[in-house]
């Protein structure tokens, strides 16, 4: 994949992209990231961005000129034909969709990311509207500029492409997941248990345990007693079973405690929603 991220201050990504994962999946050749400076693409001696918006009102808006020349000369596809070839090109707004581990997956299937990182009091609307495929926002918050965005999109998806973490079954553990198990079939069927399927060879279950869009379940390590706080005893017993199980008891708990919303989309079997009801019960 190669990612171009449009900015302002293209100094602001000199740390964020250096370390972790992203500089390993940079390193080995998995994604390809390039820093195109706006500034570099005005025609007056103060290389200026923005201008004052019509009709009046408060702040600075970015200029169109600068954005479509700069687009124009990453040698994209034309707009109706990005899709076809596996490009997309974003604009971080806080006007956009909400960004999310189901559009990182989507975003992660393309081979070309270019990320507009807006600024000031916003973007030219034609930018949206005839330049960018579509428009994403991190949460529902404003930030002073897109750069933070574009820096969690790039580390987000990044992390989805095959081979830039070591255990894929990693990321499909986690929090939000939602696509497919590890063994690789789709869990269109409802009543399968995330936990049921194992990778070929595996005989762990707790390996491939996704977390069908709920938050993940708890995570421990050694010591198993670190000042009086013990490790829960099922976790040390050896019992796959009964770990899968309190693993997605403890998923469902910490999801109805702190998003509950997750719920309404969740992938619940019938075991699911037999544990929701009991924890529901047992907090009454």
């Amino acid at each position: 994949m190669q990612i171009d991220i449009i900015t302002i201050f293209p100094d602001f990504f000199r740390g964020p992209l250096d370390y972790g994962i992203i500089r390993r999946a940079r390193e080995a050749g998995l994604v390809k990231i390039e820093i195109r400076d706006l500034r570099a693409f005005t025609r007056d001696r103060h290389r200026t961005v923005d201008d004052r918006p019509f009709g009046g009102g408060e702040g600075m808006v970015l200029k169109p000129e600068p954005l479509f020349e700069c687009v124009e000369a990453l040698n994209l596809a034309p707009r109706e034909e990005r899709v076809a070839a596996k490009q997309s090109v974003i604009l971080l707004s806080a006007q956009g969709r909400r960004f999310d581990q189901r559009l990182a997956s989507e975003l992660a299937e393309l081979d070309r990311l270019v990320l507009i990182c807006g600024r000031y009091e916003g973007v030219d609307e034609r930018v949206g509207t005839h330049l960018a495929d579509r428009e994403i926002s991190i949460g529902d918050y404003v930030l002073s500029g897109g750069e933070l965005g574009a820096t969690v999109i790039v580390d987000t998806v990044t992390r989805l492409i095959p081979g830039a973490v070591g255990n894929e079954a990693s990321t499909r553990q986690e929090s939000f997941f939602a696509g497919p198990e590890l063994g690789g079939d789709d869990v269109s069927d409802r009543s399968v248990r995330p936990c049921d399927k194992l990778r070929a060879g595996s005989t762990r279950a707790d390996s491939t345990c996704a977390s069908g869009g709920l938050l993940d379940y708890p995570h421990y390590t050694r010591p198993a007693d670190f000042r009086g706080m013990k490790v829960p005893e099922v976790l040390v017993n050896g019992n796959h079973e009964e770990i899968r199980r309190w693993r997605r008891r403890s998923a469902l708990e910490k999801t109805l405690r702190n998003r509950p919303d997750l719920l309404d989309q969740a992938q619940l079997s019938k075991e699911d929603k037999k544990l929701v009801a009991e924890i529901e019960a047992s907090s009454r």
